[in-house]
């Protein structure tokens, strides 16, 4: 038995990371060490046990956690020893299988991978509607389906509400659409190589002798199509470890079942259970109340967790006269506490239900210069005007980057429908060529009445006067000086009358401000040319890896961070203040939908508190030291006030009578500036 790689582990850690007799599942709990023994058991594998790194492979649910534990293993590993090793999300792994097994899905090996918006713009063009409500309820139904392994037919069979029967309608147009296209979208990536799989017993052989150990984390938030994909994968051999935590599974609503840990228990009878109970995060009375909390959900495994840190901090509750007071509030408390525990910014966390709670947050924190990082809002390079405007610039410098064609070629319209484009993609995929290409052979001429084939070639011939500007390369080699880029840049947004499109499809404020941020992205692309001598296509280039390295966190500034309780998962901080702790917030109770089985509509709500009540351990276990809760009397919503009252998860956390005596803060702001004022004269 090795000791290098379980030094300084528990006695459970080290019985997860040795384990190697069979499948073996790994209940973490929250703040229990999970990635430790993910990385250790990758170390001992590849030192001790002689598995090849090329055959081990390491599944996340996001790149943050992979890029974490490629960290980790670089400082356990010799990087000789670990070449070859993939650590990666459930997505990134569909991409790479896709790319090799393409012939199995009929598509060719450079399909394209349609984001979530391109996607809603087939939905848009099948519904005919723009209403985004609506496109949105669709889009998340056909993942949903998609998620499940339900194809069209099947899903027809299940459609039970209006909403539902509409979407089962559109989902097969637009499976259609994207067979035609030779793309697929983000669900895709799952879906099509468990299907894969499922049929081909030579695909399925091939990758099982790839894989020879698997390890997966976060396995509460696998839906259906990722457990059969992990099945296949591991094969008859079934030499994987499953590392989760079933009180923290709080993404039902995008398809995650957690009945997949208890389905590993009946599918691997012979599995290894292995329990992680032990706290590295957090204090005893935070711990007792997370407890607390999550025993009034029926439990899939019996755990609970505890702590050698001490008692610390008592959890503090506190009612509030409204949400307007709750932030100013907030944001004071913090600024005292940073004084008197001498602490940085950073240590501090203020998390919420929904997104639409952390505007008046936002305002307050600036009130009071208070630095704030915010997760989950909407990146610039997100931005619909800012993707349209990249989408030319992605086709220039990659005419066979067919998402980016579809973008362009109808924004601003210009007589190409989705007739049109189907056409068009399904005669590229017969014949293995990109949209941009396929638009100027002779072949697509029967196939296309004059109306439709002219603008196409109108099209095309702009592209590539723009691309023989920017100085196309051919064989490697450009084919003649290129012209500036801000010129180009200047003459493009000119020629596509892209701020006349904006006027005519918005009103006059939401126009303005959507060029605005035209106008700032070229500014920003003739700066970067100019400074660091780019022609047009080098530019696109850096462009497009800014915006993936964008969404990769950098090194954490001194800043209190603002942060959904959904984004706050794997995370930590001394210091958690958690807001709008009130029935029909937390828990949440949705949307008044009439669309509801009524049959189901009773599960349906005890279900809904249960993934609240995990959503509330989630918030709980993020606190080190301190927890602070609140909620509001009243509540503005839409120019109304509604009376709210405490949740009942404040009550089930167990905290004493006099916590529970709740006063209501109705110091007026004056006076509640002049206190905090004292507060500071009293540090300094």
């Amino acid at each position: 038995m090795s000791t290098s790689f379980t030094h300084g582990l528990n006695a459970a850690q080290r019985e997860a990371v040795l384990y190697l007799d069979g499948p073996c599942l790994v209940l973490a709990g929250a703040g229990s060490g999970k990635t430790r023994v993910i990385t250790q058991k990758i170390a001992y594998l590849l030192c001790d046990c002689g598995y090849p790194a090329r055959n081990v492979l390491a599944l996340t649910f996001t790149n943050k956690a992979a890029r974490e534990m490629e960290d980790r293993v670089k400082r356990l590993v010799d990087p000789s020893i670990a070449k070859g090793l993939t650590i990666s999300t459930f997505h990134s792994l569909g991409v790479k299988i896709l790319r090799e097994e393409a012939q199995h899905a009929g598509l060719k090996p450079q399909f394209s991978i349609f984001d979530s918006d391109d996607a809603l713009a087939i939905i848009q063009d099948l519904l005919a509607t723009t209403d985004r409500g609506r496109l949105r309820s669709v889009q998340q139904t056909i993942s949903l389906w998609k998620n499940a392994m339900l194809d069209p037919d099947a899903a027809a069979n299940i459609a039970a509400t209006p909403s539902e029967i509409e979407a089962a309608r559109v989902y097969r147009s637009y499976n259609a659409t994207l067979a035609a296209y030779q793309a697929v979208d983000f669900d895709d990536l799952i879906a099509i190589p468990a299907q894969i799989f499922e049929r081909s017993a030579e695909a399925r052989e091939k990758w099982q002798k790839k894989v020879r150990y698997l390890l997966v984390d976060e396995y509460q938030d696998t839906n259906v199509c990722q457990y059969r994909l992990v099945q296949w994968l591991t094969g008859p051999r079934a030499m994987f470890t499953a590392v989760g935590d079933d009180d923290q599974a709080i993404y039902a609503w995008r398809g995650a079942t957690i009945e997949n840990l208890a389905k590993l228990t009946t599918d691997y009878p012979q599995i290894k259970l292995v329990k992680l109970e032990q706290n590295y995060r957090s204090s005893q009375s935070i711990l007792a109340a997370a407890n607390n909390v999550i025993t009034k959900n029926p439990k899939l495994f019996e755990k609970k967790l505890w702590s050698e840190h001490g008692l610390g901090d008592a959890i503090s509750v506190t009612a509030m006269a409204s949400d307007e007071v709750e932030a100013e509030n907030v944001a004071m408390k913090i600024s005292a506490a940073r004084f008197e525990k001498q602490a940085s910014w950073k240590d501090f966390a203020i998390l919420y239900r929904g997104n639409h709670q952390s505007r008046i947050v936002e305002q307050a924190m600036r009130n009071l210069h208070i630095p704030y990082t915010i997760s989950g809002g909407q990146s610039f390079f997100d931005k619909a005007e800012v993707r349209d405007v990249l989408a030319y610039l992605r086709l220039i410098a990659n005419e066979d980057d067919d998402p980016a064609f579809i973008r362009a070629a109808t924004t601003p319209k210009r007589g190409i429908g989705q007739a049109t484009l189907q056409t068009l993609g399904q005669y590229a995929g017969e014949r293995q060529i990109s949209l941009f290409e396929a638009l100027f052979e002779q072949g697509i001429e029967p196939r296309l009445n004059a109306r439709q084939l002219e603008p196409l070639r109108t099209f095309g011939e702009f592209i590539s006067r723009i691309q023989y500007r920017a100085g196309r390369v051919e064989s490697g080699q450009p084919v003649h000086a290129a012209e500036p880029a801000g010129v180009i840049l200047d003459d493009l947004l000119s020629a596509i009358q892209y701020e006349r499109y904006l006027y005519d499809i918005l009103d006059e404020k939401p126009a303005q401000s959507r060029w605005q941020n035209v106008l700032e992205l070229i500014g920003w692309l003739k700066r970067k040319a100019e400074a660091d001598s780019m022609g047009l296509i080098d530019l696109v280039q850096h462009v497009a890896l800014v915006t993936m390295l964008e969404r990769g966190e950098e090194d954490e500034p001194d800043a209190v961070k603002l942060s959904t309780l959904h984004a706050s998962k794997g995370l930590e901080y001394p210091h958690v203040y958690l807001l709008g702790v009130e029935e029909g917030l937390l828990p949440h109770m949705g949307r008044d939908d009439e669309d509801v089985d009524p049959s189901k509509a009773a599960d349906a709500l005890v279900s809904r508190i249960q993934e609240e009540r995990r959503l509330m351990y989630v918030g709980i276990t993020r606190a080190q030291r301190s927890l602070h809760l609140s909620w509001c009397q009243k509540r503005r919503r839409a120019r109304e006030d509604l009376v709210r009252e405490p949740s009942r998860f404040i009550e089930e956390m167990g905290l004493s009578a006099t916590a529970l005596q709740l006063q209501p803060d109705t110091m007026s702001p004056k006076n509640r500036l002049e206190m905090l004022k004292a507060m500071l004269n009293k540090k300094n």
